[in-house]
């Protein structure tokens, strides 16, 4: 009997309040694609399940976790923990499903150090406009506007490392800016090289960090 494929690792990454966890809900939503389910030190939302959206522990689990080498990522964003266990990626990928991330530009550099023996396509999220961000993370956090600050702030930091990822989309309709990932997501499959405009993302950063 012939091996079974394994599956593939799609990273999304973008500045908080982008889109991309939609996005993430949305491609996973396809046959043979799981979300690979990060642990985290924050607070659930009023939304959020533990085992659905995120595992929940605490800090001093957290770092048992890291001490014990589990994680094949983790970072710390906004004052909170996450990170991915080897072992809940590794169990779906090899069993031929393709598995997405929903992580930050530092965990996507961990995952691609690691020359891993699994193929990665790594996409980067743009919002349209800073002022849509700001409206998403307010809606997002309740209005809180402390919060929405805050991830602005950081906003600047984490745009500019667009350039590291294999893909680069704007956000500004969903359903079009799925298309366009699962798009690209099966031309790497076939190992078809897609180029996309570099220039018009470039343009697109200079207006946002402006």
């Amino acid at each position: 009997m012939a091996e079974k494929k394994a599956g593939i690792i799609i990273i999304l990454s973008s500045p908080s309040g982008a889109g991309k966890t939609t996005l993430v809900k949305k491609i996973s939503s396809k046959k043979n694609y799981k979300i690979s389910i990060s642990h985290t030190t924050r607070e659930p939302r009023s939304n959020e399940r533990n085992g659905k959206d995120y595992f929940f522990v605490n800090n001093t689990e957290f770092k048992k976790l890291i001490k014990k080498n589990k994680f094949l990522e983790h970072a710390k964003v906004f004052k909170n923990y996450y990170g991915s266990l080897k072992k809940n990626v590794f169990d779906k990928l090899n069993k031929g499903e393709n598995v997405i991330f929903d992580i930050d530009w530092q965990g996507t550099k961990q995952i691609k150090s690691k020359k891993l023996k699994y193929q990665i396509i790594t996409i980067f999220i743009l919002p349209p406009s800073k002022k849509e961000l700001f409206r998403r993370l307010l809606k997002r956090d309740r209005k809180d506007k402390k919060i929405a600050n805050e991830r602005m702030k950081q906003f600047k930091k984490d745009v500019l490392h667009w350039k590291d990822y294999d893909f680069a989309v704007i956000n500004d309709k969903v359903e079009k800016c799925y298309n366009l990932i699962i798009n690209y997501i099966n031309s790497n499959q076939k190992k078809l090289t897609l180029s996309y405009n570099k220039n018009t993302i470039k343009k697109h950063i200079d207006y946002l960090i402006d």
